[in-house]
């Protein structure tokens, strides 16, 4: 068969004959791993650079990876990922690719972010006056727009990172404040590479923001307060330094990503990516049909997220688990809780069960135990009990007579 005879199969996973229909979106992740991809053909270079993002959904093994990114697209309050392993092993790959699986989001068209739901919440004075004017004039203030990757680069400072004095407004003689890149990261996915390379002022300042999904901004006499509700992905090789305990805790889950250890994973690693490199459009539309199919499964299982419960025994269950662990950080139940409940309803279910915490808690309590607080106390624990036997000795506490 010549090159020009290929044709793609389909990617129809549910008409495809034999085959059952998918019922869950982690069904689909598990199928379209394991399936094989054909040669790609050569394609013409039309002289433009179009950047066609390596599928998700054609990454080989790692699925813990691929499941912890997943529960994240689900549920930004987990607190996003975090993704530790050396290089060369897909975690940058993985992260780009995220865009292309989640639905299209509202994109403001104002200077200043106004979108309709502000008027909905806080009335017609919390917009801009020109924003105000549309929607008395029934115009759109926002418009329907693909989620983006927004990536922090190495070298940002805190003021590139939160925003600060718009400079080309100055030198037309206007004082206002322009968004930094975390603003611009609004209903987008943030995505800081080599995190622990990043000065603790800029990782403290982004954290807070994911965590509370907005941040003030202050210079001299103005203020602004901007929208950050994005989802957070951070990565890092340890060769390269670690993160500080204090910043650790506040990652959500945290996947160690190592390198296949299976040969013909890593064979079809290398057929994958060879035929990503040759003709990248090609190997999209192989999997278009799969990527369209996953990002409906993640919309309708973000509607259903605030349905999804916990029982009592299972809550329990993980209450005893991060007791046994003997974890001190709240944020440990809360990432917990918040996964598992992510990972029942990408399962099509709306109670979380034990085998839900059991899936997703390697993820979300590795690397919260600290050794150095654990001898921290036990050396001051030692201190009071020998502190309290020399009041007892030197100065005999008097018991109060019973009258």
């Amino acid at each position: 068969m010549t090159d020009n005879d290929q044709t793609p199969p389909s990617d129809d996973l549910s008409q495809t004959e034999g085959a059952p229909p998918v019922r869950s979106l982690r069904e689909l992740i598990d199928r379209v791993t394991g399936r094989s991809l054909e040669a790609a053909m050569p394609q013409e270079d039309a002289g433009i650079a179009d950047v066609v993002p390596f599928p998700f959904l054609a990454l080989v093994g790692q699925q813990e990876m691929k499941l912890a990114l997943l529960l994240a697209m689900i549920n930004p309050y987990m607190g996003g990922v975090l993704l530790i392993g050396p290089r060369g092993t897909g975690k940058t790959t993985a992260v780009r690719s995220l865009p292309e699986l989640l639905p299209q989001t509202p994109r403001s068209l104002c200077y200043y972010g106004c979108l309709p739901e502000d008027i909905e919440a806080g009335g017609i004075d919390a917009v801009c006056p020109d924003c105000a004017k549309k929607y008395a004039e029934d115009q759109p203030l926002a418009l329907l727009d693909q989620v983006r990757l927004v990536e922090l680069p190495l070298n940002a400072r805190l003021d590139d990172v939160v925003g600060g004095l718009d400079e080309r407004a100055a030198l037309q003689g206007h004082v206002r404040l322009r968004r930094g890149i975390m603003a611009q990261a609004d209903r987008n996915l943030l995505y800081v590479d080599e995190v622990n390379l990043l000065s603790d002022d800029v990782v403290d300042a982004i954290l807070d923001a994911a965590a509370q999904g907005y941040y003030l901004v202050r210079r001299g006499p103005m203020a602004a307060t901007y929208r950050a509700r994005f989802v957070l992905v951070d990565s890092m090789n340890p060769e390269e330094g670690r993160l500080r305990p204090q910043i650790l805790d506040r990652f959500g889950l945290r996947v160690v990503v190592s390198g296949l250890q299976d040969r013909d994973e890593r064979l079809e690693a290398y057929h994958r990516a060879r035929a990503y490199l040759t003709n990248p459009r090609q190997v999209s539309v192989e999997f278009s049909d799969s990527t369209t199919l996953a990002q409906e499964d993640i919309q309708a299982a973000r509607d259903l997220l605030p349905q999804v419960e916990i029982p009592d025994k299972v809550s329990q269950q993980g209450l005893t688990l991060v007791e046994r662990l003997k974890i001190d950080s709240l944020r440990a139940e809360i990432t917990l809780f918040e996964a598992a409940r992510a990972h029942a309803v990408a399962d099509a279910r709306l109670k979380v069960t034990s085998e839900d915490l059991h899936a997703v808690a390697p993820m979300a309590l590795r690397l919260r135990r600290s050794d150095f607080i654990d001898d921290y106390f036990a050396q001051r624990e030692f201190e009071e009990q020998e502190l309290a036997n020399m009041l007892d000795e030197i100065i005999p506490h008097k018991k109060s007579k019973k009258k």
